[in-house]
């Protein structure tokens, strides 16, 4: 079950709310434009964030679901994914499900800590020579730093992000694992899971 299960249905509700103001958006551009003398371009660029702010509703949802049965700390990840957000500090955080990494990561330096949001933020501050790998994250603690992880091979929209999202990218393409990332350059977060890209509301995330 999720750490806290209120926060999770408020965040469903919200989710379904904004689901159902966006059809409502809609359905009520189909009325406007049956109206030839009516413009809806003004209404798209409203459904357009409209439409974004749904998208990430629902990553945060989501990633809270994901990540429940396999860790009982997502409130000290998410923590630390804001902090590291607010402070543009890029961040690469591995964290494992069901399938064996042992393959597909390069090791790191042990570390073998309690998870905590501290130490999290402590390993990504840039003056940290651990910094550029990726953290490895197994149930309740932190495996390992500096890892390198495999880079991702596709070929769409991959000159749009930078190191850090190829290799989240790639090792979720190979395993099940779920990678948290925040970018140094805007400070957005995003989790990479089944070769797929999601950004993630850092606000209200816990």
């Amino acid at each position: 079950m999720p750490s806290n299960p209120g926060i999770t249905i408020s965040m469903f509700n919200h989710l379904k709310g904004n689901l159902e103001r966006l059809s409502q958006e809609i359905q009520q551009m189909l009325i406007t434009i049956d109206q030839r003398e009516s413009s809806v371009l003004n209404e798209f660029e409203e459904l357009h964030h409209l439409f974004h702010d749904v998208q990430v509703n629902a990553a945060s949802y989501y990633l809270r679901r994901y990540l429940a049965p396999f860790t009982k700390q997502f409130d000290v990840l998410a923590t630390a994914i804001q902090h590291l957000s607010q402070r543009n500090h890029g961040a690469l955080i591995v964290i494992q499900r069901n399938d064996d990494l042992t393959r597909f990561i390069h090791s790191g330096v042990p570390i073998h800590a309690e998870l905590s949001a501290p130490l999290l933020e402590s390993i990504f501050y840039s003056g940290n020579p651990l910094h550029d790998g990726a953290v490895l994250v197994c149930n309740n603690k932190i495996v390992s730093a500096a890892n390198i992880l495999p880079v991702s091979n596709k070929k769409v929209n991959l000159k749009k992000i930078g190191t850090r999202h190829r290799a989240a990218l790639g090792i979720s393409e190979l395993t099940d694992a779920l990678v948290l990332v925040v970018s140094e350059e805007s400070g957005r977060a995003t989790f990479a899971l089944g070769g797929n890209l999601y950004p993630i509301m850092t606000k209200g995330l816990r």
